[in-house]
């Protein structure tokens, strides 16, 4: 595959966040977790929360529950190097937490401006499976190596209301909630249940893997990436080999001439749109690297 690895440092040097510089470079061998770990502390707030845009397209400052995501994943990419944030984090998840052990999609904000309208206009009194399944699934990469993370109690309340929200869901759901769910279900899949759960909502996946997302971009959907983009987990028996071989093709024939990769969904700012590519970058080549093909 066709990869030019040699122009991503000059593409991040004009578009990427300083915090996925250093992921890359920690990526590739050029940098280490502590590193990433400085990096992220720009975007921790007080009370042991993110904002400040680590979600690109919520650049309000507050902390988040879909920041919370985000840090997880640098806390994830930084391990075995663990740090006493990552328990905070958790802290402040299970404040913010819901009586039924669900997170709002999002909180009130603070500066509304260049946010994405489905943060604005986030529900924060109702639990949202599709940020509590996500944000958990991620928490549980970084308890694999974080004694603090795994033994929080806010994380099994929320595996709690994952697998319980998930069993009582009657009608396909949104693209992003069923890829969401798809991905907890993997990080969880050795508790009792997750195996069946799992199948169950593999069966609304298309063969070819591609998911459109209502609402979205014209051409916006999900790809079987997406939901499956490292070898060895369970979620990749839901498909064929020859449709995630025909995705890895596909993704590594995305980079750009510049030498990044882009989005197909919706861009909300100037700063969230070359954000979201540094970021999209990264993920590409985290998957390809995995995958054995760069």
């Amino acid at each position: 595959m066709n990869v030019n690895l040699s122009l991503i440092p000059g593409f991040l040097a004009g578009h990427g966040r300083v915090l996925d510089r250093r992921r890359y470079d920690l990526l590739v061998g050029t940098g280490d977790a502590a590193g990433v770990l400085a990096a992220l502390e720009g975007y921790r707030n007080a009370d042991g929360g993110y904002g400040w845009g680590l979600e690109p397209d919520l650049r309000s400052p507050e902390s988040q529950p879909g920041a919370a995501l985000h840090a997880f994943e640098a806390f994830a990419e930084a391990g075995p190097l663990t740090s006493p944030h990552a328990a905070a984090l958790c802290d402040w998840l299970d404040a913010v937490t819901l009586p039924d052990g669900g997170l709002p999609f999002s909180l009130p904000l603070t500066v509304p401006a260049a946010t994405a309208p489905w943060w604005t206009g986030g529900d924060s009194a109702t639990s949202s499976l599709q940020i509590t399944a996500i944000t958990a699934a991620v928490a549980h990469q970084v308890a694999a190596h974080d004694p603090a993370v795994a033994g929080h109690p806010w994380l099994e309340k929320a595996t709690r209301y994952c697998f319980e929200t998930i069993r009582a869901l009657e009608e396909p759901p949104h693209a992003y909630v069923l890829l969401f769910a798809v991905r907890f279900l993997d990080a969880v899949y050795d508790r009792p249940g997750a195996a069946d759960l799992l199948k169950r909502l593999g069966a609304l996946i298309p063969e070819d893997g591609r998911v459109p997302v209502a609402g979205g971009t014209e051409n916006e959907a999900l790809r079987p990436l997406d939901f499956a983009p490292f070898p060895g987990r369970p979620v990749r028996d839901l498909f064929e080999p020859s449709v995630i071989a025909a995705d890895l093709v596909r993704l590594a024939g995305e980079q750009q001439d510049d030498g990044g990769w882009t989005v197909d969904y919706a861009r909300i700012s100037p700063a969230g749109s070359l954000e979201w590519r540094g970021a999209a970058t990264v993920s590409a080549v985290r998957i390809l690297r995995a995958n054995e093909l760069v």
